[in-house]
């Protein structure tokens, strides 16, 4: 079975996918590509899952992950490193072939990196707490680490929640306010006390002021696209027992730099 997945322009030369709910074996609310490993279905079935973007993706190659946790943390995955573990971090980097990076999102940021010239890649989890302590900015750092060049490294933002769907009140927005009064450009205004965020946007801008030249915005809207994206806000909203989550992921080949 095919399962749908998108790409983005500036990582096309390297094995990557941003996939959605569709074309895999969970059923009812998660059905049914759900690939979380915390969430409430049976855990056969979300290895089938993952198994099945892997080989979609890099066939033959390991999936690796983190127990996210909303931070900055950036871990480094090589060849020591126990593949099976999932560290407390919300970012990876890598310049292994044969790895696949993966990260879980059900309205977060899915964030991917790539710089081709140096065989290093990377991946992210921006919520909101992640983005605005700087996730994106210390998986550049730990790129650097590897050998990549920063103004060589291209972005691609995933799926996430959009602004006409991302509704949140003047103390969130007052967090970002704080930390730089230019981020009230992501901010539209709604109802009294309360704003439209744009998450995605706010990610990019980072990503840029970090030195970032190439950076992709898929433009999904995970909460809005019902039938092509697990939300945990969606999920809430319809008092639903559980949410899915889908997943991103970026690899080396055998082949790459």
């Amino acid at each position: 079975m095919t399962i749908p997945f998108t790409t983005a322009a500036p990582l096309e030369a390297i094995p990557h996918g941003f996939f959605g709910r569709r074309g895999g074996v969970s059923s009812g609310e998660l059905a049914s590509l759900n690939c979380g490993l915390g969430s409430l279905d049976d855990p056969a079935l979300i290895a089938e899952n993952r198994r099945r973007v892997a080989d979609t993706i890099l066939p033959g190659a390991t999936l690796t992950g983190l127990y996210q946790v909303h931070g900055n943390r950036c871990v480094v995955v090589d060849r020591d490193t126990d593949l099976a573990a999932r560290p407390e971090a919300d970012a990876l980097v890598t310049s292994t072939p044969g790895v696949l990076l993966g990260i879980l999102t059900a309205d977060c940021v899915p964030v991917l990196f790539a710089d081709r010239e140096a065989g290093v890649i990377g991946a992210a989890h921006a919520g909101w707490k992640g983005a605005l302590a700087g996730v994106t900015d210390a998986t550049l750092d730990a790129m650097e680490g590897l050998g990549a060049v920063r103004a060589n490294v291209a972005v691609a933002i995933g799926p996430c929640i959009g602004r006409a769907s991302y509704e949140v009140d003047d103390g969130f927005t007052a967090r970002f306010l704080a930390d730089d009064s230019a981020n009230e450009r992501f901010f539209a205004a709604c109802k009294p006390g309360h704003a439209m965020f744009d998450i995605a946007a706010y990610v990019a801008a980072r990503l840029a002021a970090a030195g970032v030249r190439r950076i992709a915005i898929g433009g999904q809207d995970t909460y809005a696209e019902v039938d092509e994206y697990f939300s945990y806000r969606r999920a809430g909203h319809r008092n639903e027992n559980g949410y899915g989550r889908q997943l991103s992921v970026i690899g080396l080949g055998t082949s790459s730099p």
